[in-house]
């Protein structure tokens, strides 16, 4: 049996979106999600905000289109659009994986966000596609100072492996305060997952926030920290609208490729030589983004999952 058989009676695409707030606790807090809801009312598109505790799944041989929210069967909708990034838990990864498997379309994938949360794997792949990184390095405790010094130097960038708008970011502009640092976090979790980034002194407080959809880019913002290094929107920065170069262009759409991601915000760093890739988001906030080229970022979101959803019915 095709999928689409089990959209619900009328012709009225149908979507969900995946998110820590159910749709009744959506506010103004919540900028992309709200305005996917505002773009979809407008495009006659039935979206309604889930929280992954109102699943169940329940996997079975005999029936394989079993989901439940709220405790109840649900027609499964034509499409899902995860907005939980970095920290999506794995439940929720579970129910996007059994959305897949029932032949909804999910704006991005289960793979592709569990990628891109592990900032140590997603910096592996770029590097094994030659594409220009900070110099990043695993952690294990005890700590080798000697070969932090030697690998990476000081001052250097402490990251939590995962980890979403500047949170878990810490910058040691010494080795004492990194030993101090390490100290710490092993004295409070041994095990804890912790990498090491090479400090990009040129682009302190600044960087650029490259959005793409499809694998077009549709907006590039400059983000300037208001103090400190980091330059995320969402922790006071300002914006800009930038200008992307060509091999800039090229770098963002390439990172985001190598993940398929069809939604996608890269982070470039200004290196001294060129851009380098500081991070990949499978769920990137787009308020910043809207204020400085428009409010249209949205819709262009609705519209690229339209086109996608109606490319794909009788296809599965």
């Amino acid at each position: 049996l095709k999928w689409f058989i089990f959209r619900l009676g009328d012709n009225t695409m149908r979507g969900w979106i995946l998110y820590f707030k159910n749709q009744d606790h959506v506010g103004e807090k919540d900028h992309g999600v709200s305005r996917l809801l505002e773009v979809a009312k407008q495009r006659g598109i039935d979206l309604k905000v889930y929280r992954p505790e109102q699943f169940e799944l329940v996997v079975t041989r005999g029936d394989r289109k079993s989901i439940l929210v709220d405790g109840k069967p649900t027609p499964v909708p034509d499409f899902l659009i995860p907005r939980m990034g970095s920290s999506t838990p794995y439940f929720a990864l579970a129910i996007i994986r059994q959305l897949e498997r029932l032949g909804v379309y999910v704006c991005n994938s289960s793979v592709t966000i569990e990628t891109v949360k592990d900032k140590l794997h997603m910096h592996q792949l770029l590097a094994h596609s030659n594409l220009p990184t900070p110099k990043t390095m695993l952690l294990k405790f005890p700590v080798d100072i000697e070969v932090v010094k030697r690998e990476i130097g000081f001052p250097v960038v402490v990251k939590n492996i995962t980890g979403t708008e500047g949170n878990g970011i810490y910058l040691c502009q010494s080795e004492d305060k990194f030993t101090d640092l390490m100290e710490l976090i092993y004295s409070n979790n041994a095990s804890a997952n912790i990498i090491l980034q090479e400090f990009i002194a040129t682009s302190s407080g600044r960087d650029l926030r490259v959005f793409i959809v499809g694998g077009k880019i549709i907006g590039c913002m400059q983000r300037i920290a208001k103090t400190g290094f980091k330059a995320n929107y969402s922790r006071g920065g300002t914006v800009e609208k930038f200008v992307l170069t060509p091999d800039a262009e090229w770098l963002a759409t390439e990172a985001a490729r190598l993940v398929n991601l069809d939604i996608a915000g890269i982070d470039l760093l200004f290196g001294e030589n060129g851009y380098k890739v500081c991070e990949a988001n499978s769920s990137p906030g787009f308020k910043g983004l809207e204020q400085v080229m428009g409010r249209n970022i949205a819709e262009q979101i609705i519209d690229y999952i339209t086109i996608k959803v109606n490319g794909n019915i009788g296809t599965n």
